[in-house]
């Protein structure tokens, strides 16, 4: 009788808490929250207040007065401030639930490369956010299963997902990663390393919104082919040496180059991880491909750099954003398939 309760009036949820953004899904429903991770409090002498959290909470980045700050409480996909998590999982979690009167289970992701330490912070945080039992699956398995891989398949398939902080790349087979390698590489660390070599050549400062909007508009992981007309950008900034605003153009050419780096790095690790994978399975992914996922799958080019790096061909997923909860909606609204999958912290 309780269960039956239970189950008509609770709404179990999946979580990808990312590093840049977080997406909801609510089982039966789908998904029905994506907000950025970004919280602002104010502070005084004694406490710290939550004042926003998520859309409006990022219209205040870098502008904040001085007793104001906009942060986001994660880094790297993991929790960096326990506390402010905490209020903002809670904060989603209850707009997620719409008033439901019982705890929710809860699937939630993390990056594959999240030390047990790392993943137990992220669990307890959802539990005394209202999380009635909290279940982990890593990230690259949850991307797979929203691109629509075939993971319970003998045969092998590979993902990389670019994320805000992390990019988490796999090897899957039978419903398990054969080999997997996390790197530090995201939208942040581009859109950083934008602000840094716009810094650096134009002696222009910009801030981390007007970075991601560049990034968005104009940028690419290779210059484009001979012939085709660049794109460029009209960008506002402060001029460090005289500290008052500017403007200045800035065109794709400059931004394949500020984020070659994070490219490589991407790049390297797909290599890495493929050298790693058994040669059968390696076979299978050279006639199946590299799926990408994630935010970072819309970089301009990027499929084709990485299939020019390692020679087999690489597809970007259909809505590469809501790959990973899509996948975790599925896993959630089918979780007995799945539970060798999912584990719980103790």
């Amino acid at each position: 009788m309780f269960n039956s309760l239970r189950n008509a009036f609770c709404r179990d949820l999946a979580i990808d808490l990312g590093t840049a953004n977080t997406l909801v899904y609510s089982k039966g429903e789908g998904i029905v929250l994506s907000e950025p991770s970004v919280v602002a409090i104010v502070e005084d002498k004694y406490k710290q207040k939550v004042l926003a959290i998520g859309n409006e909470a990022k219209t205040m980045l870098g502008r904040t007065p001085g007793n104001i700050k906009a942060i986001q409480p994660l880094r790297d996909g993991v929790i960096a401030d326990f506390r402010v998590a905490e209020d903002m999982i809670k904060h989603f979690m209850l707009k997620a639930r719409n008033k439901s009167l019982f705890s929710p289970l809860v699937v939630i992701c993390v990056p594959a490369s999240a030390t047990p330490v790392e993943r137990r912070a992220i669990q307890e945080a959802t539990e005394l956010a209202g999380g009635r039992k909290v279940l982990i699956v890593e990230e690259p398995m949850a991307a797979a299963v929203g691109a629509g891989l075939p993971v319970q398949d003998p045969r092998g398939s590979m993902v990389v997902d670019i994320g805000g902080g992390t990019s988490d790349i796999a090897i899957i087979s039978l419903g398990g990663i054969v080999h997997s390698k996390s790197i530090r590489v995201g939208g942040h660390f581009l859109d950083n390393s934008i602000i840094e070599y716009i810094k650096k050549k134009y002696n222009i400062l910009i801030g981390s919104m007007t970075a991601e909007d560049i990034k968005m508009k104009i940028g690419g992981a290779k210059p484009p082919p001979a012939g085709k007309k660049s794109l460029s950008q009209f960008i506002k900034g402060r001029d460090l040496s005289s500290g008052i605003p500017c403007e200045i153009k800035i065109t794709e050419a400059d931004i394949v180059s500020a984020l070659k780096d994070g490219v490589n790095q991407i790049v390297s690790g797909v290599k890495d991880v493929l050298e790693k994978t058994p040669p059968e399975l390696a076979s299978d992914v050279f006639e199946r491909g590299i799926v990408v996922t994630g935010g970072g799958a819309l970089l301009r080019n990027l499929d084709v750099v990485l299939t020019q790096a390692t020679g087999v061909p690489v597809f970007v997923a259909d809505d590469p954003l809501s790959c990973v909860i899509r996948g975790s909606g599925i896993i959630l609204e089918n979780i007995k398939n799945y539970e060798s999958w999912l584990t719980q912290m103790y």
